[in-house]
């Protein structure tokens, strides 16, 4: 368990409800990343976000380094056009999925969950892979009917991945 995403009680309606709600984040965001509108990714994000992607080793000893790490969404969108402008690797297609939500905490404002994250990766020529997989950590507050994620940190369960890892989690 990453710290500050610990697991409160919340009421079991308040529960369904903040899943549903995540379950279709979830849903867009991944539509978005896999059609490869990689540029609106950051719109996902408030403006002063935290986003990590690191491994689980690190999140044993509080170690704060991660594969990627960007805070605000300025950060992201320099990734984002950076990754859909300048990409250096072979052509490729990748899937998105995330399962198994957990409601950590919920109220009026904020929603912390974890789930869990697979992503595969289609070279054009070649056959479909696992690229990483692990566990995300969030924090969404509410935008009027939608999330906005003000953190996310996706912890993968490997200590090798493949060295093109350039694409979000």
């Amino acid at each position: 368990m990453l710290k500050g995403f610990e697991k409160t009680s919340v009421p079991r309606e308040t529960a369904i409800e903040a899943r549903l709600a995540v379950e279709d984040f979830h849903a867009e965001y991944c539509a978005v990343l896999d059609s490869g509108e990689i540029e609106h990714w950051p719109e996902f994000f408030t403006e002063q976000c935290l986003y990590r992607v690191t491994e689980y080793e690190n999140t044993e000893y509080d170690l704060p380094v991660g594969l990627v790490y960007a805070e605000g969404r300025d950060m992201l969108r320099d990734r984002a056009v950076a990754i859909s402008r300048t990409q250096m690797f072979a052509p490729r297609r990748m899937l998105h999925l995330m399962t198994n939500v957990r409601i950590l905490a919920a109220n009026d404002e904020e929603i912390v969950a974890q789930s869990n994250y697979l992503l595969l990766q289609t070279l054009v020529e070649g056959a479909t892979t696992v690229h990483q997989a692990g566990r995300l950590y969030d924090r969404f507050v509410r935008n009027g009917d939608a999330l906005l994620l003000k953190e996310r940190q996706a912890v993968y369960d490997t200590a090798l991945i493949a060295n093109d890892l350039a694409y979000p989690v």
